[in-house]
C-alpha cells in the first residue's frame, strides 16, 4: 500500500487519525444510539436487531433542543 503525503494538504495527523480509524469503530460500536444521515441531514435512533433501521428524531433525547 502506498503512503500519502498530507504535508500539503487541509488535514493534520489528528484529522486523519479520527477519519479513518476512530469513525469507523464509532459506525461499528454496539453502544452507538444516534444515527446522523449525511445525505437526508436527519438524525435517528439506532434499532440493535441486526439489520440498519433507524426511528428519525427532530428534538436531542436529553435536553429537548430542535436538531
Amino acid at each position: 500500500m502506498e503512503d500519502i503525503d498530507f504535508s500539503d494538504s487541509q488535514f493534520d495527523v489528528a484529522s486523519v487519525h479520527w477519519l479513518f480509524i476512530i469513525l469507523p469503530l464509532l459506525k461499528q460500536c454496539p453502544d452507538k444510539i444516534i444515527l446522523f444521515d449525511e445525505k437526508n441531514k436527519d438524525y435517528g435512533l439506532i434499532i440493535h436487531d441486526g439489520g440498519t433501521s433507524s426511528i428519525g428524531i427532530d428534538f436531542c433525547p436529553w435536553c429537548g433542543a430542535k436538531l
